[in-house]
């Protein structure tokens, strides 16, 4: 839709505004995105002329035919300009899935109300004390029959059909569904720009204000998450993440969508990226078991 003001020919694009004349937004003041909440784009390095940089990690799992590696930038924590160290190879079966909301919605219901028990309780009228005679007789008082005064239409009466707590609200998703969603979290991570790579995680110094500076300058949002396979972590990362908040290491095992939907950036190192992409692709092609696993095996050799 065009619209002329003063002169100049404005067309409606959504809910933005453009100038035909110079291409700018022509938005009032007040009705556009603060400068403090834009997201700049991460400034790339330009290669030199006839540089070509080669792949510094290649998928261990077969990619199949149709399909092919998605890449990115292999980063390091030990310097502020080291964000461009090499390109690296990654599934395409586990970071470049199609998106599925319904999936990362379920499984994030099913990772908030799996472990939830609600202890609320409320008293019946067996329970509640006192009232153990009629208030008053059957008849000839004119007023409505009563047996006692601890029955629900009474103020201060036992409650029916109320809450009895503890009461569990565990269910079990299937194991295709959760990974489907760490799968779909995964390539939405990187397709946003929000999945970094790392060779490892040492730092040079365990300073906070360190890695403060390393994500503003890296753009990495206001909360980080950091995943590596190995449960002992390097004394200065430990130290560093101790006190910041929005700054959290977790074991590759522990990686959930509740998680990586809760930090805006996710960085994971090379072994980590391994792991998850041996442990997820299993998946697809493992054996359905003879028996559910709740029942015993002591007939197996």
């Amino acid at each position: 839709m065009l619209r002329f003001a003063g002169g100049v020919c404005y067309r409606r694009l959504g809910k933005r505004f453009f100038s035909s004349v110079n291409g700018e937004c022509a938005l009032p003041a007040n009705l556009r995105i603060p400068s403090n909440l834009v997201k700049l784009p991460r400034t790339k390095r330009s290669l030199p002329a006839g540089c070509e940089l080669s792949v510094l990690r290649r998928c261990d799992i077969q990619i199949p035919v149709h399909l092919s590696a998605k890449q990115t930038w292999l980063e390091s924590l030990r310097s502020h300009e080291d964000d461009q160290l090499g390109l690296i190879d990654l599934h395409p079966d586990v970071f470049a899935v199609p998106p599925r909301v319904d999936i990362l919605h379920e499984v994030e219901v099913w990772q908030r109300n799996f472990k939830r028990i609600s202890h609320a309780k409320v008293k019946s009228r067996a329970e509640v004390s006192g009232g153990g005679r009629k208030p008053w007789n059957q008849k000839g008082s004119g007023r409505a029959r009563q047996g006692s005064i601890r029955s629900p239409l009474w103020r201060g009466g036992g409650i029916s059909h109320g809450p009895r707590g503890p009461t569990s609200y565990y269910y079990m998703l299937p194991m295709k569904v959760r990974v489907m969603g760490l799968k779909v979290a995964l390539s939405s991570k990187l397709a946003q720009d929000n999945l970094h790579i790392v060779d490892s995680l040492e730092v040079p110094t365990p300073d906070y204000q360190y890695l403060l500076d390393l994500a503003r300058y890296r753009h990495w949002g206001e909360s980080v998450l950091i995943v590596d396979v190995n449960e002992e972590l390097p004394e200065n990362i430990l130290q560093a993440t101790a006190s910041l908040k929005m700054v959290n290491v977790i074991p590759a095992i522990g990686l959930n969508i509740h998680s990586m939907l809760k930090h805006e950036t996710l960085v994971l190192t090379l072994e980590a990226v391994k792991y998850l992409e041996n442990k997820l692709l299993w998946h697809d092609s493992r054996y359905t078991p003879l028996y559910p696993f709740k029942l015993p095996y002591s007939d197996f050799l």
